[in-house]
Parts: structure tokens; sequence; C-alpha cells
């Protein structure tokens, strides 16, 4: 193999290790996309504006809860519980880096 090539397909390898395994699911994408545009959404929109089910996006968000990338925040609005969540600085981080180097691996392509 040309010593060329096998430098590029480091580097490609190198920028792979970017790609965020917690990310390259859908649903937990789309919330941390969905999260990054707003201050704070409740489960019940993010439900709305993904399309998954109470079990499936509840398991997601604490995925990323579990990750540092999201924080939740319980409140009771008209006697019913609401739980809102947010982006934090490592969920911002985390999808840049994701972006980056995903952005990297098109431009090699």
């Amino acid at each position: 193999m040309p010593e060329g090539k096998r430098g590029s397909d480091e580097e490609i390898r190198g920028t792979l290790e970017g790609v965020s395994g917690l990310l390259s699911h859908r649903a937990r994408l789309g919330i941390c996309v969905l999260l990054s545009r707003h201050s704070a959404l409740s489960f019940s929109r993010l439900k709305e504006l993904l399309g998954e089910t109470d079990g499936s996006l509840g398991a997601q968000l604490r995925k990323l809860e579990d990750e540092g990338f999201i924080s939740a925040r319980k409140e009771f609005r008209d006697r019913k519980p609401v739980t809102w969540y947010a982006l934090t600085q490592a969920g911002r981080d985390g999808l840049r880096s994701h972006f980056d180097a995903l952005e990297s691996l098109i431009g090699r392509s």
C-alpha cells in the first residue's frame, strides 16, 4: 500500500474516534440538536417533535443524562408533573465534536 494511502487511512481512523457513539442513535442526536436550539424543552414536547414512545424517549433521555449531556428539572404545572430538559455544556461540547468529526469525514470522501 502506498505511504500516502496508509496515512490517509490512519487520519480517517482518528477522525472516526471523534464520532460519538452516544450521538449515533437518531433519537439521542435529535434530542441534543433540539435542545441546542432551545433553553429547555419538556418531555411531552420532545416526544411530539421526535415521534418517540414514552418508553423509548425516556430510555434515550436517561442515557444522555447519565453521560452528563443533558440535565432534567421537574416541576408541577396545574397539579401535573412536568420534566424539563436542557443541554449541558458537556452536551454542547460533545455535539460540536461529533459534528466536527462528521464534517471532517465528509470532507475526506
